[in-house]
C-alpha cells in the first residue's frame, strides 16, 4: 500500500512513520511543513531516524495549500491516510489563534477534498483529549457530549470529528477519528511539560506546576500510542447502507490513553527521580526547593482519563507503558541528544 503520513516530522509522525518501515512493505510518503513552533533541529533529527529505510519519502509541504495537497494525492493515489499534521498547544492557541485555523481546519478540510475526490480506503487523523473540555463525569467517554470546549485548540480538534463525519456520511470515505491522551516519550515536544520542566530544572529555575499540583493527566507513551494507531489503520470502518438507502457514515471515534490517570506531584516526583537516575541532574538534587505552585492556567482541565473500552472491544488492545518505564526512556534519550 501508499500510506500518507502527514505531520511525519512531528512527534508521533516520525515514529509511526518508523514502526511502519519496520513492520511493513507498504511504501511510507511523509509530509511536513517543518514550521518553527519550536526547535526545527529536533524535527530533522527524527527525519534522520526515517532516512535509512528505502520506503521512505519525505515531502516538504503544508496541508493548508490546497492546489499542492490535490496534487500530491493525485500523483501518488494513496490507499491510506494518516493526518497527524496539526498546531498543537493549548496555551499557544490563546494568543495565535490564525494558524490553528490555518493548519487545523482549512488544512484538515484540504485532506478531506483530496480523499473525496481521489478516495482512500481509510482517512486515520488525529483528535485530542482536549475535545472533553471541563467534563467532570471520568474516565471520559466517547459516548460523552463534548459540546462545551475549553480552548481554540479543542474547538478545532472537535470541528476535525464533525467534518469527519459529514464527509463520511455525504461520500462514503471511512473516516476513523482518534482521541491521543497526553502523549510522551523520547524527542516529544518541547512544550509538554515533562520536557519544559526538564530545560528548566537543569538550569536550576522554578517550574510552575498548575492548578496548586490539583491537576492529573492520562500520560500516554508514545509507542502505545503508534501501536493503537496502526491497529486502527489496519481495520476500515464498514461501508453499509441504512434503511433509506443511503451509506450509514462509516466512522469511528476512539480514545487511546493509558486508562490511569496520575497525579502532577507524582508525575514531577518520579521525572525527577529518573533525570538523576541518568545523571541529567545532580544526585543530590532537590525537587522541592525549584517548584512553585500556580493558579490555573486558561484553556487547562483538572483531570484527562480515558475509558479505552472501545479500543479493547475492537482491537484486543489497551495502552500499558507506565510512567517510571516511559519517563526513564525519555531521560535516557534526553542525556545522549543533549549532553
Amino acid at each position: 500500500m501508499k500510506v500518507l503520513v502527514t505531520g511525519a516530522a512531528g512527534f508521533i509522525g516520525a515514529f509511526l512513520c518508523k514502526r511502519l518501515l519496520e513492520t511493513t512493505d507498504d511504501e511510507i510518503i511523509g509530509l511536513d511543513n517543518l514550521n518553527d513552533y519550536y526547535d526545527v533541529s529536533l524535527k530533522e533529527a527524527r527525519l534522520e531516524m526515517l532516512k535509512p529505510f528505502g520506503k521512505f519519502t519525505f515531502i516538504k509541504g503544508d496541508i493548508s495549500d490546497k492546489e499542492f495537497i490535490d496534487k500530491l494525492f493525485d500523483e501518488y493515489k494513496f490507499d491510506v491516510v494518516v493526518n497527524l499534521a496539526a498546531q498543537a498547544g493549548v496555551r499557544y492557541s490563546i494568543d495565535h489563534p490564525d494558524v490553528y485555523i490555518q493548519s487545523n481546519i482549512i488544512g484538515f478540510y484540504n485532506i478531506l477534498e483530496a480523499c473525496r475526490y481521489h478516495p482512500v480506503k481509510h482517512l486515520v487523523y488525529a483528535s485530542s483529549s482536549s475535545v472533553y473540555g471541563g467534563n467532570t463525569k471520568v474516565p471520559f467517554s466517547t459516548d460523552d457530549k463534548v459540546d462545551n470546549p475549553v480552548s481554540l485548540y479543542a474547538a478545532t480538534k472537535k470541528s476535525n470529528e464533525l467534518l469527519a463525519h459529514a464527509y463520511s456520511k455525504l461520500y462514503n470515505i471511512p473516516t476513523t477519528g482518534l482521541r491521543f491522551f497526553t502523549v510522551y516519550g523520547p524527542m516529544g515536544r518541547p512544550d509538554m511539560a515533562y520536557f519544559s520542566f526538564t530545560n528548566k530544572l537543569i538550569k536550576g529555575d522554578t517550574i510552575e506546576i498548575f492548578n496548586y499540583g490539583n491537576c492529573k493527566r492520562d500520560f500516554t507513551y508514545v509507542d502505545d500510542i503508534v501501536e493503537g494507531v496502526i491497529r486502527v489503520m489496519d481495520k476500515t470502518p464498514e461501508k453499509k447502507n441504512g434503511g433509506d438507502g443511503l451509506p450509514i457514515p462509516p466512522y469511528k471515534i476512539y480514545n487511546i490513553g493509558n486508562n490511569h490517570p496520575e497525579d502532577l506531584m507524582e508525575f514531577v516526583r518520579i521525572l525527577s527521580e529518573e533525570l538523576i537516575r541518568a545523571k541529567v541532574l545532580p544526585s543530590d538534587f532537590d525537587i522541592k526547593s525549584h517548584m512553585k505552585l500556580v493558579p490555573m492556567q486558561k484553556g487547562d482541565v483538572p483531570i484527562t482519563y480515558a475509558d479505552t473500552s472501545g479500543l479493547e472491544k475492537d482491537f484486543g488492545y489497551k495502552p500499558s507503558t507506565s510512567l517510571r518505564e516511559g519517563l526513564r526512556n525519555f531521560a535516557k534519550w534526553y542525556k545522549s541528544f543533549y549532553k
